[in-house]
């Protein structure tokens, strides 16, 4: 799992091959697997897992799906089980293994429902998913036929939740790097699709983000920009005092006119704001598979169109834009 030889080689047969040294670099600094002091057991729940040869794959269905029950005996679906609850929380899914159903605490299919209608078709397309979570929308950009994806994310038990579904499907030119946007190559501009889903508001720096992405599409390619807004002109913006919505890392929250207006200060083109969408409790909810807080207990018990905080509740809006050149 944290051995990424087969990425390497992969990444050799691509347009990306120019950089594959950087990359063998990159992760040789960024990642260090001793750091991570759940791996070990994480890695020994991925290595539990029973080992047959799922009797189908879906990569296109709203619960990702590896296999049918009836592949699995009962001790092997009970060892299954057991081993995923073992990477417990489950936050980016759903997923489905051999009939057992990690309801997660994102719907995140909803999200996808909402992105996919904007965006231009993936089939043929080398796309990369920035904090990517568990690889869910990953599966679902090969699902739409993207022919080479990597997603990236520095959780270490993200990184474990993918190879769940990468150790059924080995051959799928679907990887997970343990990196940050800031770690990847400069100007790789190499991928037709960036997608940077819910990651802006994170970073104490978002223009540097937005360079980021940038640099890593090629001239005329697509950003997905999916993150948390406020509602106002082109001149709001929100800087919470402390924590928003309990989250100690979020910066600042744009309106969607200032959001579009800072994407084309880095030199995006055809900039729109396609979708926004309230953040509702059915969306975002604890379950058996993530039974930390969640969404609920972040809003105004009171008044649920505030955070706990006391600022509107999340907003999110979908950019869709353009690398300028072709």
């Amino acid at each position: 799992m944290t051995d990424f030889t087969r990425f390497l080689k992969d990444l050799a047969e691509t347009r990306l091959a120019p950089h594959q040294q950087a990359f063998a670099d990159t992760l040789k600094t960024h990642f260090d697997p001793a750091a991570h002091g759940n791996l070990e057991r994480w890695q020994q729940a991925l290595t539990a897992l029973p080992k047959v040869q799922p009797s189908s794959v879906a990569l296109n269905e709203d619960r990702l799906r590896i296999g049918a029950p009836e592949d699995l005996t009962e001790e092997q679906r009970a060892r299954a089980e057991q081993s995923l609850r073992e990477l417990h929380p489950w936050r980016k899914g759903p997923f489905e293994f051999f009939g057992i159903h990690i309801d997660t605490e994102w719907r995140s299919d909803w999200k996808w429902q909402r992105v996919l209608p904007h965006i231009s078709p993936l089939k043929g397309r080398y796309v990369l998913d920035v904090g990517c979570g568990s690889g869910y929308h990953c599966w679902r950009m090969r699902g739409e036929g993207a022919a080479f994806v990597v997603g990236i994310d520095p959780s270490a038990l993200f990184l474990t939740q993918f190879h769940t579904v990468k150790r059924y499907v080995p051959d799928e030119p679907v990887h997970f790097l343990p990196l940050k946007s800031e770690d990847l190559p400069e100007k790789l501009e190499a991928f037709d699709t960036v997608f940077s889903m819910g990651v802006l508001y994170h970073r104490k720096a978002p223009f540097d983000h937005l360079e980021e992405l940038k640099n890593a599409l090629r001239p005329g390619g697509e950003l997905v920009l999916e993150t948390l807004v406020v509602e106002g002109d082109a001149n709001t913006l929100l800087l919470p005092e402390d924590r928003y919505a309990q989250m100690r890392n979020v910066w600042l929250l744009p309106s969607p006119e200032m959001l579009v207006r800072m994407v084309q200060r880095i030199g995006f083109e055809d900039v729109r704001v396609v979708d926004l969408n309230r953040t509702s409790t059915e969306e975002q909810r604890s379950t058996e598979w993530m039974r930390f807080h969640s969404l609920k207990e972040f809003l105004d018990p009171n008044d649920p169109s505030k955070t706990v905080e006391g600022y509107p509740a999340p907003l999110r809006a979908v950019l869709v834009a353009r690398k300028a050149g072709k």
